[in-house]
């Protein structure tokens, strides 16, 4: 008899296995996975694997892409995930981090949360000046609205891109009927060069914003960290790499595994 350490006696070998394949999908750099790229991965026989997948997506834990021949993670993950976010308090962990910011660059500090459709400001820090911009804890803006919605969709999956540029009403640029999809694919690669988006004045005058997406355990965007102040384009442009150091910083603290 093959002898067993105390705490490997417990484990089975069919949850162990799943675990397995999740972690292969979570690291893989394709967006799906097929079910012989899967077994030759993990080392599991076919009929295992497909068992296993099948069970999977039955809970929304995996899905399959439209043409059947691949696998993802799926989005029974996000409440999962979600709850693990929820027992972090992440607005407790937020705080800090845009106290620093808000003393450096002079503007109020937020840190904006995505819950379905919509991004939700759940933590906040102001600056100590005579002038400043007072934003309250608990205003909700539309997922896709100005400099937050640009940094989400920046780092967000060609398919999760995709699927939400097909969406009726784009609030990139204020109201829908000034969206401009060629400048907004534009203004995503700076961001993705910089690490923050910005919005300049176009939708509030006078006020210059910059915001960079916060990852979450899922390697996923679950919100933005942003900075609002009445400073200059040129020092919106400096600010802007102290606002994507703090967003890559939390999403380190939460577990996001990036550079």
């Amino acid at each position: 008899m093959e002898y067993k350490k105390p705490e490997e006696k417990y484990i089975v070998p069919a949850v162990e296995q799943a675990i397995i394949i999740l972690k292969l999908l979570e690291s893989s750099s394709s967006t799906h996975l097929s079910l012989t790229e899967i077994c030759k991965m993990s080392n599991i026989n076919k009929s295992k694997v497909y068992s296993i997948l099948n069970t999977l997506q039955k809970h929304g834990i995996i899905t399959r892409n439209i043409a059947g021949s691949g696998y993802s993670l799926g989005p029974a993950l996000i409440s999962l995930s979600r709850k693990v976010l929820d027992n972090l308090n992440l607005p407790r962990l937020a705080e800090p981090i845009l106290e620093e910011l808000s003393e450096k660059t002079g503007g109020t500090a937020v840190f904006d949360l995505i819950m379905e459709d919509n991004v939700y400001t759940v933590a906040k820090a102001e600056n100590k000046q005579d002038i400043g911009i007072a934003i309250r804890v608990g205003l909700k803006f539309p997922l896709t609205f100005a400099a937050h919605g640009k940094a989400i969709a920046a780092v967000m999956s060609d398919e999760d891109l995709m699927k939400l540029l097909s969406r009726p009403k784009l609030y990139f640029y204020g109201k829908p009927e000034n969206y401009n999809k060629e400048k907004l694919l534009k203004e995503l690669e700076e961001y993705r060069k910089n690490g923050f988006a910005l919005e300049l004045g176009e939708i509030n005058p006078g006020i210059n914003t910059i915001a960079s997406a916060v990852i979450g355990p899922n390697n996923k965007p679950i919100g933005a960290i942003l900075v609002f102040g009445v400073f200059s384009v040129d020092r919106a442009y400096e600010f802007g790499f102290l606002v994507a150091d703090a967003a890559r910083s939390f999403s380190k603290k939460i577990g996001a595994k990036i550079n």
